[in-house]
């Protein structure tokens, strides 16, 4: 399964400028994949959520999936640097 594609389509309708997020995996030990996602400054607390709320919702998801596959996926949020 491709986290990245995953990911990216979970994130994208919640931000008002979905052609600037990026989704990069940062590093793939096996059994644990860490994914970075950089969004936009002004969309960064539609993804975050107030307290966190949105990004846990979007953690869990995605964990639930990789779970299946045997795998556990660390994912980060930041504002993109332009």
């Amino acid at each position: 399964m491709n986290y990245e594609t995953f990911v990216l389509e979970l994130i994208k309708p919640l931000v008002q400028k979905p052609e600037e997020v990026k989704v990069k995996t940062l590093s793939d030990d096996g059994d644990v994949l860490s994914i970075q996602v950089l969004v936009h400054e002004d969309d960064l607390g539609r993804v975050i959520g107030r307290k966190g709320r949105v990004a846990n919702a979007i953690r869990t998801v995605v964990y639930a999936c990789s779970a299946r596959n045997g795998k556990k996926v660390e994912i980060t949020i930041d504002k993109f640097d332009e």
